[in-house]
């Protein structure tokens, strides 16, 4: 057998869950987050940013063999050097592994450098700590990589002097390379392996602005050592070797249950339990509280929308949510029109503890807020990336691209119309200019009500707004497209300037979360469980959408469909309307939720799927006929979108009689 060496990837999961390091590298068991690396480099550049980090080390040697015991000779021998800098340098302590981004060596002091895509804003001088000088939570899980990383290199070389490093996409520097994006185009090679294709090498005058800065982080590792508990017992030293000796010797660690299953890629779906896949979640729930099969059919506490108390909920041993009570959520009033969050937690838990399966509504509130809206109504959304390089000179890392964005009507007799739709397909092209003054030329032209689902869409008008007052390029209609974001958007809470336009977009999902619930959603507000939700109750929708009438010569026109029929049954239930679109990733077998568990910055996961799929596009080889079926889906991906909000509302204006 091969040694089970834990290998700082293996070592940030087990921080996350220590159980879950008897479920990897286990076929026999379900993993949504089974990565596909081609795809992971697409969703968050790590790739791409890794690359131009070793442009900054031009006598940088890359180790490149995958077989452990070679590269760990490999780097031995290049260590043996009185100086050398090594990527992906391979060191094994006992029975701890890494491959370290960059390592350099000078006489007998090492460098470690890890590098990550995650942005920050360089001008902050204490970006890691907490005034009370603890680690700040959203940079730990990193601090903690490098600090195993220098645990395995001090042990492994005792003689030498260790300096950490975080490398990290600087957000506040402007680039000075046109074109720098697409120098890094991403690739597969004969494995299957994710590699980068480096169109031009960079200059010394373009190397020396760098976007991607390393800060020193010893300090913060010190505090990790000093002070980090596991179990409150076993200090972070304690806890590498507790882990690798499980690991080595294939032992489960028993399952903690939190808040924090609610996310574990270890579960099965129905599919995956058909096909012989066992699930780590269900057996660790089964080991801990004892349920059954039939017990993983009912919700439970982890299904509780926005609850911050399920740890003390699992504490006192309520796991179902039958055996939550009232004094467990305390419900509140917030002196607001429809149901508070605390109002609405109750609810979802009422429902499910009275087997109660009808819709409440508050068709007080919600038609009071109807009778605000001046037809014809716009339904509105985008499709959005960030980029850590960015595409031309001048612009900031992590600048907010809208490429895409697709626009319903729906008029005061009742008509339907897939008015206008906008996608970028230029490769290495910022869109943001084309884009806005397209939604303009959309919107402009009446004063009817304009609709988005979540704050999506308010936060990349920001964005976009931000970039043209900074442009330093000569925009000639700057003060026209400064004025039409301001009049349907609002600022937001990190914005300067306050303001909120005459035709600020009503959000959606704020009605839903006052005035609507479906117990079908089980506590969600995603779009994509409301909808099918609405529409698997609703008569009038069923009338209305059963024919093939969307896209039709004499029914609902539409940009991208012909003669569809968007309700469909199958064994008596109705057919997710989502699931009869074309796949965003032919030929690369990957379910919805792999999709959201490659995210780990949640900014990145409002894009989901669309920003990945714009991003094989944009950085991936492809011929011309892929390039245009992707984006034919993409664009029927995006009208669905739209379509779903105009049926929502469809049905409100149906059911109140309005």
């Amino acid at each position: 057998m091969r040694p089970r060496y834990l290998t700082k990837s293996k070592f940030k999961l087990a921080i996350e869950c220590p159980t879950k390091l008897y479920y990897s590298d286990k076929k026999e068991y379900a993993n949504q987050k089974s990565e596909d690396s081609f795809l992971m480099a697409l969703a968050e550049s790590g790739f791409q940013v890794a690359e131009l980090a070793r442009r900054y080390y031009p006598d940088g040697i890359l180790v490149e063999s995958l077989d452990n015991d070679e590269a760990i000779k490999l780097t031995a021998d290049l260590l043996q050097r009185g100086n050398v800098i090594i990527f992906e340098a391979a060191v094994r302590y006992q029975n701890l592994f890494l491959r370290a981004d960059i390592l350099i060596k000078k006489g007998n002091h090492l460098q470690l450098i890890e590098v990550k895509s995650k942005s920050i804003d360089g001008s902050d001088k204490s970006p890691f700590m907490t005034k009370n000088k603890g680690v700040q939570s959203d940079w730990k899980e990193y601090i903690i990589d490098v600090a195993f990383q220098k645990y395995v290199l001090f042990n492994a070389f005792p003689d030498c002097e260790i300096s950490s490093y975080l490398m990290l996409v600087d957000k506040s520097i402007e680039c000075q390379t046109e074109g720098l994006n697409q120098r890094f185009r991403i690739s597969k090679n004969e494995n299957g392996k994710v590699k980068i294709i480096v169109s031009q090498e960079m200059t010394k005058e373009e190397l020396s602005e760098k976007i991607l800065r390393a800060f020193n982080i010893d300090h913060e590792i010190n505090y990790i050592f000093k002070n980090e508990k596991y179990d409150e017992v076993r200090s972070f030293t304690q806890q590498i070797s507790f882990l690798a000796q499980h690991y080595a010797d294939d032992i489960k660690i028993y399952p903690k249950l939190g808040s924090v299953c609610a996310s574990c890629e270890f579960k099965a779906s129905q599919e995956d339990e058909l096909s012989g896949l066992k699930s780590g979640f269900k057996e660790c729930w089964s080991q801990v509280c004892s349920f059954t099969e039939n017990d993983f059919l009912k919700p439970t506490i982890l299904d509780i929308w926005d609850y911050r108390k399920k740890d003390k909920l699992i504490e006192s041993r309520k796991f179902k949510m039958s055996q939550v009570e009232e004094e467990d959520i305390e419900p509140k009033s917030d002196s607001k029109p429809g149901f508070s969050r605390t109002e609405r937690q109750w609810l979802q838990v009422k429902k499910v503890k009275y087997d109660d399966n009808e819709v409440e509504i508050d068709k007080e509130g919600l038609e009071t807020e109807i009778k605000k809206w001046i037809y014809p109504l716009h339904f509105i959304d985008f499709e959005t990336t960030m980029v850590a390089i960015p595409f031309n000179k001048g612009d900031r890392p992590y600048q907010g691209i809208a490429f895409q964005f697709s626009h319903h009507i729906l008029r005061e007799d009742g008509a339907v119309e897939h008015a206008s739709q906008f996608i970028n397909k230029e490769i290495g092209k910022n869109p943001n200019l084309d884009f806005i003054r397209a939604l303009k030329v959309s919107l402009e032209n009446d004063n009817g009500t304009i609709f988005r689902f979540a704050d999506h869409e308010n936060t990349f008008l920001n964005m976009i707004l931000n970039q043209i007052q900074q442009s330093n390029i000569f925009i000639e209609d700057k003060e026209q497209l400064i004025d039409f974001i301001k009049l349907i958007s609002k600022s937001t809470g990190d914005s300067k300037e306050k303001w909120k336009g005459n035709r600020c977009m009503v959000d959606l999902l704020q009605l839903v979360k006052r005035f609507y619930y479906d117990p079908l959603t089980n506590g969600s507000n995603s779009i994509k469980k409301v909808f099918p939700a609405i529409l698997s109750r609703s008569l009038f929708l069923k009338n209305k959408y059963s024919a093939p009438i969307y896209g039709s010569i004499k029914g609902i026109r539409s940009l991208n469909f012909k003669d569809w029929q968007w309700i469909k049954t199958e064994n008596g239930k109705n057919v997710d309307p989502y699931d009869l679109l074309p796949n965003l990733f032919q030929g690369i077998d990957v379910s919805d939720d792999q999709i959201d568990f490659m995210f780990n910055d949640e900014s990145l996961k409002a894009g989901g799927a669309a920003s990945i799929a714009y991003s094989r596009m944009q950085f991936s080889e492809m011929n011309e006929l892929e390039r245009e079926e992707l984006t034919q889906a993409l664009l029927r991906y995006c009208e669905l979108d739209t379509l779903a909000m105009v049926m929502i509302v469809e049905e409100w204006i149906d059911m109140l009689g309005k």
